[in-house]
């Protein structure tokens, strides 16, 4: 078996869907750098979660940007004449703290009240 284990930030938030049979996936992109200066670049890794781990709340913290360390499964897909790295995912770990989706309506924005009460003046002795 070859395993791949890459480490970045999410490049968008994570996707789950369903394939016709039925089976759940969970789906996002990791880019990794590699090189500097010039020669600098940056490979795109589509990776692919998939049965009863895509199902849980893990896509709830998975938005673009949080990062993350994911290992599993590589494979290389030609298309276009451009080559993609596809990750079959064995384990993902959330090094920070993204963004939390949230389904509700937006929260409402408040302005603070005025301190009543307070001398402007600093008192120095």
């Amino acid at each position: 078996m070859n395993v791949l284990t890459i480490s970045g930030n999410l490049g968008r938030d994570a996707e789950v869907r369903s394939t016709n049979s039925g089976t759940s996936l969970l789906s996002f992109s990791v880019p990794v750098k590699s090189g500097f200066g010039e020669r600098e670049q940056t490979i795109w890794v589509d990776c692919t979660l998939w049965g009863k781990r895509a199902e849980g709340g893990l896509s709830q913290h998975m938005t673009k940007g949080t990062p993350v360390v994911v290992s599993g499964e590589f494979s290389t897909e030609e298309y276009e004449g451009k080559t993609k790295v596809k990750l079959n995912v064995n384990e993902v770990t959330l090094m920070g703290k993204g963004q939390e989706r949230q389904e509700s309506a937006p929260a409402q924005v408040t302005t603070p009240e005025p301190h009543q009460g307070l001398d402007d003046e600093i008192p120095f002795n």
